[in-house]
């Protein structure tokens, strides 16, 4: 399916810092709770992100992570994930954060 560029002018990509993770135990599957702070502009938003097998709570603090910032907040369990965290599957489905190469501004842009 093609797109157009309008198309993906409408989607706001962003880079963001995780600030705070905790377990989500009453996730279906296993996924942490994660706190972005996306800049100024947007501000720090939670999110939901099913990335236990590669990360630990305590390698996820500072790290930098794109996120869509333009959807609708989605309530998981009892939890309101408010931005989606993006990422890859790998080999076993595992999900492999989606990430800058080198440090850049939070709330930065996808151009």
């Amino acid at each position: 399916m093609t797109i157009t560029w309008q198309d993906f002018e409408k989607v706001e990509i962003r880079v963001g810092t995780i600030t705070k993770v905790e377990d989500f135990p009453q996730a279906k599957k296993p996924a942490y709770k994660l706190w972005i702070d996306l800049g100024p502009e947007v501000g720090v938003k939670a999110s939901s992100a099913q990335i236990t097998v590669h990360y630990t709570k305590e390698s996820l603090v500072g790290k930098q992570v794109i996120c869509v910032t333009n959807f609708p907040p989605r309530q998981i369990g009892p939890f309101m994930s408010e931005v989606l965290t993006t990422g890859f599957a790998d080999e076993s489905g595992a999900i492999v954060l989606a990430q800058p190469g080198l440090k850049v501004p939070n709330g930065a842009k996808l151009c």
